[in-house]
């Protein structure tokens, strides 16, 4: 009995580590904080999900969406926004909720502000979901 107590607590454990945050792919899902980008040591570098990081794309990284899933990156500041997927995993920083390519993060604010206030929208969810 102790081992079906347990098997059944390891896999409700992966079931919601594999669970979809709270309203992903639904049109109400929205997140706001800060977006970064991308430092140039990255350049060339493997994301999370195998394809090579280039500063040229429109990609991002989130904690918890899933790969492929289309994000609208909204600046809260001047209102102009950028469509991106999400490649990568991150950011791991405090108060970021996403980290844009550099040419994705120049489409909606100045690279030397380093840091933006956003919001984020699932435009389309990733492909199966």
């Amino acid at each position: 009995m102790k081992h079906i107590v347990v098997l059944l607590t390891l896999i409700l454990l992966l079931a919601g580590c594999s669970a979809l945050p709270r309203g992903t792919g639904e049109s109400g899902y929205r997140e706001t904080g800060q977006a970064s980008y991308y430092a140039d040591r990255h350049q060339n570098q493997l994301t999370a999900n195998g394809e090579r990081y280039s500063h040229a794309t429109l990609t991002a990284a989130h904690k918890t969406l899933p790969f492929d899933t289309l994000v609208k990156v909204t600046n809260l500041d001047n209102g102009k926004s950028v469509v991106v997927r999400i490649n990568d995993r991150g950011p791991f920083v405090r108060g970021r909720v996403i980290d844009l390519s550099k040419s994705a993060f120049s489409r909606i604010g100045s690279l030397r502000a380093g840091l933006l206030r956003v919001q984020l929208e699932i435009e389309r969810p990733a492909p199966g979901r």
